[in-house]
């Protein structure tokens, strides 16, 4: 049975404050040691860069990336999401912005390449609101607090998937 390779992919934008967590969180897991069927890429807001990376093929791609849902900031969130919304887009909404970066739409131009996907994870953080609408520099304290636990769930998924892996294979 083939070994199970995985993608990290940190998405964000530094110039957007808390946007950049999955950025960060992908620099950091960088210094540490992955095993060798683990590939940790920083996207920033480089869609196209994703797509072409998510079409070759990984059997699990893990997103880290801020994630707004109304909780308290620097809260992390591991959520599996619905991939059956693909189904649903056309061809207008898998156009990828060139400064800005939405992983569903990136997915859906993946799939309309033909690219298929085994299993998305999505490491999210809460964000603080921006304190101007013109962006800022850094992350702001929570969720600066947060990166270091991000990147602990990001390993604790990737023991847990080749974990999963192995006994798959040994039975």
């Amino acid at each position: 049975m083939p070994q199970t390779r995985i993608l990290i992919a940190g998405i964000g934008n530094i110039f957007l404050g808390d946007d950049a967590f999955g950025s960060e969180v992908a620099r950091r897991l960088m210094s540490c040691k992955l095993p060798d069927e683990v590939r940790v890429v920083d996207f920033g807001i480089r869609g196209i860069d994703l797509a072409y990376a998510l079409l070759e093929g990984y059997e699990v791609t893990i997103f880290v990336d801020a994630t707004p849902r109304g909780g308290e900031p620097g809260t992390l969130y591991t959520i599996e999401p619905d991939l059956s919304v693909l189904n649903d887009t056309n061809d207008g909404d898998v156009m990828v912005e060139t400064h800005n970066m939405n992983p569903m739409k990136v997915l859906g131009m993946v799939k309309a390449m033909g690219g298929e996907f085994k299993r998305i994870l999505l490491v999210g953080c809460e964000p603080a609101p921006l304190e101007s609408e013109e962006g800022q520099m850094g992350l702001s304290e929570p969720v600066a607090a947060a990166v270091g636990e991000g990147v602990k769930v990001v390993e604790s998924l990737v023991k847990g998937i080749l974990e999963e892996q192995r006994r798959s294979t040994t039975v």
